[in-house]
């Protein structure tokens, strides 16, 4: 027991190091009062794994139980989900060069060898739509790092901060 604590403390803790970003938009005027029930669209395509959406779904599920809303057969809002990973470009680099001069002669040749792994970068797209009456009315798009080898106990813990940081400020304050 002491050891699974000991597990998902240090999984959470290395979690939340991964940076998360995050950007919402919305909808001007929308009454987000009047929203309190959900459900997922029946073709919804993820992008994700069935074992990566399942884990996610999970996640949200419980996310918006927390913050008051319940799934139904005809809700107030559906949920569109779409991912895309993509190489992050590699920043770092060795450079070696060799070069020379001489009276009138001049040259020089440099290599630059790549250090460390290509990164794996996931974007989550999230989006709310009402389609009794505005249409798409809130979204949030995330942007983190993917570990494809990771466990699915770390793969859920990271879900977990992602969706913890997309709701963190929903419903965003009306100015």
């Amino acid at each position: 027991m002491r050891n699974n604590f000991i597990l998902f403390s240090l999984i959470i803790l290395f979690t939340a190091c991964a940076p998360i970003y995050v950007a919402t938009d919305f909808e001007k005027g929308t009454n987000f009062s009047k929203y309190k029930t959900y459900n997922y669209y029946q073709d919804i395509e993820t992008g994700l794994s069935d074992l990566e959406a399942k884990r996610l779904f999970y996640v949200l599920d419980k996310q918006l139980q927390l913050q008051g809303f319940s799934v139904t057969e005809n809700p107030d809002f559906y949920i569109n989900i779409q991912s895309k990973e993509y190489k992050a470009a590699q920043n770092s680099a060795v450079g070696v060069g060799v070069g020379g001069t001489g009276s009138t002669v001049g040259g020089g040749i440099s290599i630059g060898i790549p250090v460390g792994q290509e990164k794996i970068t996931r974007q989550i797209l999230f989006e709310f739509v009402d389609e009794k009456g505005i249409g798409l009315f809130w979204q949030a798009e995330t942007e983190s790092s993917f570990n494809p080898n990771a466990t699915p106990e770390k793969r859920e813990a990271v879900l977990q901060s992602i969706v913890e940081k997309v709701f963190k400020n929903y419903p965003p304050e009306s100015k």
